[in-house]
């Protein structure tokens, strides 16, 4: 299932407050930052890291494979 962390996912980044906050609906991962492009490098990063440590199962689950 690992192949899921090279796949192109989709971001959605909304204004909220003073900052905005990146979503990636596939796999219910959030971030947020100071601007758009701080939103969405966060989120990159954020999903990186869940791709790192989620186990299989959590993948699946989420990808609802």
């Amino acid at each position: 299932m690992r192949l899921y962390k090279n796949k192109q996912h989709t971001a959605i980044v909304e204004k909220e407050g003073d900052g905005y906050v990146s979503w990636c609906s596939e796999v219910d991962v959030a971030s947020q930052g100071n601007t758009v492009d701080d939103a969405r490098k966060n989120l990159n990063e954020a999903l990186k890291l869940f791709f790192e440590v989620a186990s299989d199962k959590e993948i699946e689950d989420r990808f609802h494979v």
